[in-house]
């Protein structure tokens, strides 16, 4: 019996593999060629006198309503120059990153065909962390000096937000701006919808960065996975128990779903717990309605939060 039921399983798991491998091939076949501008490169290499070309070239990135003398500071600055040079230092070839992009929007034209590919266009930014990378249409800006690794020196963050100032969250952070025009807006505010809202965004990336670890897609260090997986049914026996998942309490996304340095079950193993607890509980029921439902990544992408739930068969792991 024992024997059987080992087969069965076998053939399952090459069953899997055939299938994604099946689909890997036909990603690997979309032609895509990424076309990569470095604003950065070309802001701080100009010389002062050269500035109204840079203003014609890329006009979206002079607001108006600010004097030259504001940019001619900048080029000059010697702190955003050492900025400049910490960037070029990390980015000097951004070849590794571009075909990062290219696997990245094959995988975006396989799932959703009537997307056009984009230009990618890095610059050096404010350091807004809410905005490290923005896909916007025809366009993917990203703001290099928020990837220079959690370590670098100019980094004055908590650690539970610099954590991922690294160059393997570029993708990650790309993939959650893109889900923001796939993926219907949250309409009612209880928990469960948010839950579900970024579960979505995390299966979006389980489609589109195959490659990529879940504590990368969700911006965790490999010890909160494993946390999350060893307290998996703890955390869902507690929001059932204080039936929190209907409700509407404000304070409950500051808790479990906002990035923050610890989840706030107010007990003992609050400080033991990652951030955002809930949305990870959120991919769980994602991915457990996709393996018990046959329908489409755009079908999962406009169904409400409470179908999702209560189709998901959902089962914390014990």
């Amino acid at each position: 019996m024992k024997i059987y039921r080992f087969a069965i399983a076998l053939c399952v798991f090459f069953l899997s593999c055939d299938k994604k491998s099946k689909i890997e091939k036909a990603v690997e076949e979309i032609p895509v060629d990424i076309k990569v501008e470095r604003f950065d490169k070309v802001f701080f290499e100009t010389q002062p006198k050269d500035l109204a070309k840079v203003k014609k070239e890329y006009p979206f990135f002079f607001p108006e309503g600010n004097d030259d003398s504001v940019w001619l500071e900048k080029m000059q600055n010697p702190l955003w120059r050492e900025l400049y040079s910490e960037v070029q230092k990390k980015y000097g070839d951004f070849e590794p990153v571009r075909k990062e992009f290219n696997s990245l929007f094959q995988h975006i034209e396989y799932y959703f065909p009537k997307t056009k590919t984009p230009k990618v266009i890095t610059i050096i930014s404010e350091m807004d962390y809410n905005n490290k990378a923005i896909y916007a249409d025809s366009l993917v800006i990203v703001a290099l000096e928020l990837y220079l690794g959690k370590e670098h020196k100019f980094y004055q963050f908590p650690n539970y937000i610099k954590e991922n100032f690294e160059e393997k969250q570029i993708m990650p952070d790309v993939v959650s701006s893109f889900s923001l025009k796939k993926i219907s807006p949250i309409t009612d505010k209880n928990l469960i919808n948010k839950m579900v809202y970024y579960g979505k965004q995390l299966y979006l990336k389980d489609l589109l960065l195959p490659d990529y670890t879940d504590a990368d897609k969700i911006g965790y260090t490999p010890e909160q996975i494993k946390w999350c997986e060893e307290n998996e049914g703890y955390m869902w026996r507690y929001f059932i128990e204080k039936e929190m998942l209907y409700s509407d309490e404000v304070k409950l996304a500051s808790r479990f779903i906002n990035t923050a340095p610890f989840s706030k079950f107010y007990l003992e193993i609050d400080n033991e717990s990652p951030g955002r607890v809930g949305t990870w509980i959120g991919w769980q029921i994602v991915r457990s309605y996709m393996k018990n439902n046959d329908v489409s990544i755009e079908q999962l992408l406009k169904t409400n939060a409470k179908e999702i739930f209560e189709k998901s068969k959902y089962k914390p792991k014990k």
